[in-house]
């Protein structure tokens, strides 16, 4: 009599351990599983959206990976503004006529109407960080500008053994609606209350891990990691790890309730 022949052993992870969580409120999504799209417009471009509209959020947040000689057909002006991030690689990013090399920690911000266009003419894969979303106008304030910067010359603020970046928008900016900052931690710092307030969030983890509080949940989450978070949804951040840890963090802000 035959015998069957013999079975490789079951991989890791077959039967779907991982740690992506999905609730109406918030949302935990590590890289992986995270699947690619292809995109009109964009050549030699994946991208992996972490957030947008269809998830309850009012902002798309995605990353971008471009392989050399990849990017944009031509100039994107889709009537929304944009925000890049570059994490890795570098990106010649064209903001109307103005035009810029990004590295690790540069950005770049086109406001609505401002043609947005990039490509990457180095020799390895460049990767970033995609927001858009649509402007919310004021009456009698001026839109905002184009911008280009990078990080190592952002304003910075430290208290208390945690520090923050001002990408983009500043306290009390009131053309922009929304805010891009980096913050850190050092070991074992934590942010200083639980969190409850009307703004979105869009969380990169970019370095380091943590633990984040989400209701009252709280989840573990290290590099690579993305977080949205909902309007009202207590959380708070807790330093974990070996090193300090510092995320991206999307913020909408200056705009009036909406009925």
């Amino acid at each position: 009599m035959s015998q069957a022949p013999a079975q490789p052993p079951v991989p890791p992870g077959v039967i779907g351990h991982n740690r992506a969580h999905l609730t109406p409120h918030y949302a935990i999504f590590p890289p992986i599983g995270i699947m690619d799209s292809f995109l009109p417009g964009l050549e030699r471009c994946i991208l992996r959206f972490m957030t947008s509209p269809r998830m309850g959020a009012r902002f798309a947040e995605a990353m971008l990976l471009v392989a050399p000689g990849g990017g944009t057909l031509e100039p994107i002006e889709d009537g929304l503004q944009h925000f890049l991030y570059v994490l890795s690689g570098e990106l010649d990013v064209t903001l109307g006529k103005k035009k810029q090399t990004l590295t690790p920690g540069g950005y770049a911000y086109a406001p609505e109407g401002t043609k947005l266009s990039f490509r990457n003419r180095a020799g390895e894969q460049a990767r970033a960080l995609w927001v858009k979303k649509p402007y919310a106008a004021l009456k009698g304030v001026p839109y905002p500008k184009s911008k280009f910067g990078h990080r190592d010359q952002a304003p910075r603020e430290d208290v208390n053994g945690r520090w923050r970046y001002f990408l983009l928008g500043t306290p009390g900016e009131m053309s922009m609606d929304f805010e891009m900052n980096i913050m850190g931690f050092g070991q074992g710092t934590h942010f200083h209350c639980v969190e409850t307030h009307i703004m979105e969030h869009g969380l990169y983890m970019l370095n380091g891990q943590g633990l984040q509080l989400l209701g009252r949940d709280w989840h573990e989450i290290w590099e690579g990691d993305f977080i949205w978070m909902g309007p009202y949804v207590p959380q708070q951040f807790y330093a974990t790890g070996w090193a300090p840890a510092e995320y991206l963090l999307y913020k909408d802000v200056n705009r009036d309730v909406e009925f």
